[in-house]
């Protein structure tokens, strides 16, 4: 029967597909083979069993001063952390700058970038490890041979062309595991940037909120500042008026000018100060601090939360980004001992192709233009002067040095939250503490100003009364914007409730991995 007849091209398919069938099932029994994995299996370190972060027992709440932002708060062990918990501030110009930031930050962008290049590292591995290559080949070459490649140096030269058609699969089978450890190693990488994605949102709305603080602690100090200079200003007018009536001598007048030259000079630091901080929150936002235009920030509209929640120790490793960060590396390091352990024993790689080859284009497909060819390799390390032993023993040691890394960051994470919760019992303390010096100052300020005026003290004392209520003033403002960072401070340190975030509803969250 001709080549180029129907049954013919029936039979041609009925043997790719048989043969194809035949490759499939080689394949899939290395598939079935490849069923263990050497190297440890990862167990995630259990967590500490201490029951507090500090030494001695805390007290249920905190002191309580007068004024704003001066209420007790009340530590409320095992309550969630919201994953907005920046909103407990209360602040809608605080909370729509985070949201601004969250959506332009270059630092979140490079971290978004980097978990997704993560992922697409590990999909690509996933496909040439685990799945079996194929790949089709068209190719067409002209050619000229001689008799002396067959023993006949006087044979007739041959000139020809010839037409190649195949498909080819190969398959390395992973009987020991090798590469599903590596996947294993490249999964603990994306885990450990979508962690590290979770600590620079932590970061940036930690480093928001207290710089908003700040800002609001230094419009106090200037405001503070500015009246003080005008009253000094006006008592400059007052002993300079006494001078002349001769009620007072040259030197009180002095005093008094260099008095209100100290204050004065006081001034610019702040204000520069206050310029820097506004500079620092537009770039956090993500714009350039000539180009935008930001809330201005105090201490009045923003409220201290009442309740504080603590996390208990036994979660808390399961909370903080940086720690479950340090967990994907000692996971990977795990992985990676498996890895060096697979390239120990044999390598197998199982081949095959099918095809046609003719001199004619047309022939390709023909009955008698078929080829097909099936192999097995085996490869197993001899002798490699030692190389792949210490390539296993550094991997083993890079695992215990990353599970000492694990250790001291943990310790620093308890050390973190200890230092926050003391931090707030004594900002409390302290808080108390200059807003009684605040107002024992500022009634000396108004008792020594009416001595004054009735000629029982001198403008020496009054200098050095508004003085101290200026400085107690200053002092009140920076314990309570304190007061507002360590707060903040707590959040940061437990975790910052990434855990109760939806993605649906966060256009920062990081993206989630297969």
């Amino acid at each position: 029967m001709p080549s180029g007849c129907p049954e013919a091209g029936k039979r041609q398919a009925v043997k790719r597909m048989l043969y194809m069938k035949m490759m499939v099932g080689t394949m899939g029994a290395g598939l079935v083979l490849a069923g263990c994995a050497v190297g440890p299996n990862f167990h995630r370190p259990e967590a500490p069993t201490t029951t507090g972060y500090t030494e001695t027992a805390r007290p249920r709440e905190t002191a309580a001063a007068q004024g704003t932002g001066g209420a007790a708060q009340h530590f409320v062990s095992g309550q969630e952390i919201p994953g907005q918990w920046w909103t407990l501030f209360h602040s809608p110009e605080l909370d729509q700058l985070i949201r601004r930031a969250l959506a332009d930050s270059p630092t979140l962008a490079a971290a978004q970038a980097t978990l997704r290049e993560a992922q697409e590292i590990l999909h690509a591995r996933t496909g040439g490890a685990l799945v079996p290559n194929v790949d089709g080949t068209l190719s067409a070459r002209r050619q000229q041979t001689t008799g002396a490649a067959f023993g006949q140096p006087g044979a007739q030269r041959n000139l020809f062309n010839l037409f190649d058609a195949s498909v080819g699969v190969s398959y390395a089978l992973d009987i020991f595991g090798g590469a599903r450890r590596g996947l294993e190693a490249l999964r603990s990488q994306v885990d450990y940037q979508r962690f590290q994605l979770e600590g620079a949102y932590l970061t940036l709305t930690s480093n928001i909120v207290t710089t908003a603080v700040k800002e609001s602690s230094l419009r106090v100090q200037i405001r503070a500042m500015q009246e003080m200079i005008a009253a000094q200003e006006k008592q400059l007018g007052v002993v300079e008026r006494q001078f002349e009536l001769g009620g007072v001598s040259r030197p009180d007048v002095l005093a008094q000018r260099m008095q209100l030259a100290q204050t004065r000079a006081g001034l610019p630091p702040l204000e520069l100060a206050l310029a820097q901080t506004r500079h620092r929150l537009a770039v956090l936002a993500g714009r350039l601090p000539g180009e935008t235009v930001l809330p201005e920030f105090s201490l009045d509209g923003i409220e201290l939360p009442q309740e504080l929640p603590v996390s208990l120790p036994s979660v808390l490793v399961r909370q903080r980004p940086d720690v479950l960060a340090s967990e994907s590396m000692l996971h990977q390091a795990s992985a990676e001992i498996g890895v060096a352990t697979a390239n120990l024993f044999p390598q197998i790689t199982l081949t095959g192709s099918y095809g046609s080859q003719s001199a004619k284009v047309g022939d390709l497909f023909s009955s008698g233009a078929g080829v097909w060819s099936l192999g097995a390799g085996f490869l197993q390390p001899l002798l490699h002067g030692g190389e792949l032993t210490a390539k296993r023993r550094a991997a083993i040691d890079a695992y215990d040095q990353a599970a000492a890394q694990y250790r001291e960051t943990v310790l620093l994470a308890f050390q973190n939250v200890a230092d926050v919760l003391r931090a707030l019992d004594s900002d409390a303390a302290v808080l108390k503490a200059q807003a009684e010096a605040e107002a024992t100052a500022r009634d000396a300020v108004e008792l020594t100003q009416k001595q004054f005026q009735l000629g029982a003290v001198s403008s020496l004392v009054l200098l050095n009364a508004e003085r101290q209520h200026q400085q107690s003033r200053i002092n009140r403002a920076q314990a309570q914007a304190a007061r507002y960072a360590d707060t903040a401070a707590l959040f940061q340190a437990l975790g910052g409730g990434w855990w109760n975030r939806a993605a649906s509803t966060d256009a920062a969250a990081p993206v989630k991995t297969d």
